[in-house]
């Protein structure tokens, strides 16, 4: 802004409107008119597939991912089902080995219990016979002790058995969610199969006319055909 517009200003000779667009020109760079013109939106992204850019963006449902293998649908199912039997039967592994400590563990407790019991057996009779021997009385109330806390860690081992057992169970809905995923895909291939057949031609496409990409109007212009082109497109057509 000149001196001269500046004295205007104080002396209220221009227009509020005028200032602002005056002060907006003046402020406004042009490279970030040009960069806001430009630059895609941060959720859209622009990707080459096979020689083709397509801007994808997370916030318009047009147009889908490109028909990679990270995007086909049946592929990526066919992964889920077979990594998911994988780790479930890794998983069943895991578990029936588990359980099968803990049945080993059970037969050993068993057998202390026993070894327990005998020794009760053998205090309480000297006990009986010399009462007033501190001795036998410690050992008996301390194999009393034993077996307790014995026949406590028994009952604990065999509950970890169930709760093994319960999730075996609960694993069997795993394959049959894989079964459910299984039946999707059957449906979905049974639906390719359709269209395909839906949209086949009797002639093959190396023997079809070439035909353009691209036609007048269009925004994109390479391969534009032209009148004559179109003309002898008809003229073989005719022929037929």
């Amino acid at each position: 802004m000149t001196q001269e517009e500046l004295d205007a200003l104080m002396a209220g000779d221009f227009e509020d409107e005028e200032i602002g667009e005056e002060i907006a020109e003046e402020t406004t760079p042009p490279a970030e008119e040009n960069a806001k013109k430009t630059d895609p939106a941060p959720s859209e992204q622009i990707i080459n597939y096979e020689g083709t850019e397509m801007r994808i963006s997370s916030n318009m449902p047009w147009p889908p991912p490109p028909p990679t293998d990270d995007h086909k649908m049946v592929h990526q199912l066919d992964d889920v089902t077979k990594d998911s039997e994988e780790k479930a039967t890794q998983m069943f592994d895991k578990l029936d080995a588990i359980n099968n400590f803990s049945m080993d563990a059970e037969s050993g407790l068993s057998e202390i219990i026993s070894g327990i019991e005998a020794n009760i057996e053998i205090f309480t009779k000297l006990h009986e016979k010399f009462p007033n021997i501190s001795t036998f009385s410690e050992a008996l109330e301390k194999n009393n002790a034993l077996k307790s806390s014995a026949e406590m860690t028994l009952d604990n081992v065999r509950m970890a058995e169930d709760e093994i057992m319960m999730a075996m169970d609960m694993m069997q809905y795993q394959d049959i969610h894989r079964q459910k995923i299984e039946r999707v895909i059957n449906v979905m291939r049974a639906l390719s199969k359709y269209m395909s057949s839906l949209f086949e031609g009797k002639i093959d496409d190396d023997k079809r006319v070439a035909s353009a990409v691209h036609i007048a109007g269009d925004t994109h212009t390479e391969n534009l055909v032209s009148n004559d082109d179109i003309e002898a497109l008809i003229e073989s057509l005719g022929k037929k």
